[in-house]
């Protein structure tokens, strides 16, 4: 999740030179230019993953925790999504599942990851995540902590986006972004109407080796998880 920017101070005037972590985000942008890119929208009900969060709140887990650990659960039942386009006209699929999570920081951008996320339980990740962030914080990680992601996640929600669109990080396959909840009303199974909150989630994927039904797939069984199979994500 994104890190709330800090407090304004005085407006900036003239040419300012950015910062080396700002020059690496940005050639990062550039490199990306040339891949063909597609996105696939879903809106997902929360309620049940709101109930989940609640519940694991005070131990420890955070909302980013949770999306990072259903996110690798469903890459693991979709490997080309969380595989990456080799120049060579191959598909390199990787071993591990690494879940890297865009947090903003003063003067920058970093994607702390999640290594092995699918194979922690969601207080280790919880405790990881956690962990993480402070040392982007502090500028502490090191280079295999946050250069090594398979997967990326952004989440905008917190500042009250409903939907974004996320470009393409370098070296990987596909990135989510995922907006925030709202209420909506809803027709129910028993014919009446009722209220759910709902959120949306987009995912851009690398068109040279993953393809539109791949994605829809994976939007379809992350939904499914998020919807009816959250007491998976606790183990």
């Amino acid at each position: 999740a994104a890190a709330a920017p800090a407090a304004a101070g005085p407006a900036p005037t003239g040419t300012v030179p950015m910062s080396g972590m700002m020059k690496a985000v940005a050639k990062n942008m550039e490199k990306t230019l040339d891949t063909p890119i597609f996105r696939v929208s879903r809106t997902i009900c929360t309620d049940k993953f709101d109930a989940l969060y609640a519940k694991l709140k005070p131990k420890g887990v955070s909302v980013s925790a949770l999306l990072a650990k259903a996110v690798a659960m469903t890459l693991e039942k979709h490997p080309v999504v969380n595989a990456a386009y080799d120049p060579s006209g191959a598909i390199k699929y990787n071993d591990d599942i690494n879940v890297a999570m865009a947090v903003a920081l003063d003067g920058g951008l970093i994607t702390p990851t999640i290594r092995k996320c699918n194979e922690m339980d969601i207080y280790t990740v919880g405790r990881e995540w956690r962990d993480l962030v402070n040392k982007a914080k502090s500028g502490s990680l090191k280079p295999e902590e946050y250069n090594t992601g398979t997967f990326a996640i952004t989440n905008l929600g917190m500042f009250g986006v409903s939907s974004f669109e996320a470009i393409l990080p370098s070296g990987m396959g596909s990135i989510l972004a995922i907006g925030g909840t709202k209420p909506v009303v809803v027709a129910q199974k028993n014919g009446h109407f009722g209220v759910e909150k709902q959120m949306t989630v987009t995912i851009t994927c690398d068109h040279r080796h993953i393809y539109g039904a791949d994605a829809a797939l994976f939007l379809k069984d992350l939904g499914q998880l998020l919807e009816e199979e959250t007491d998976s994500l606790v183990f």
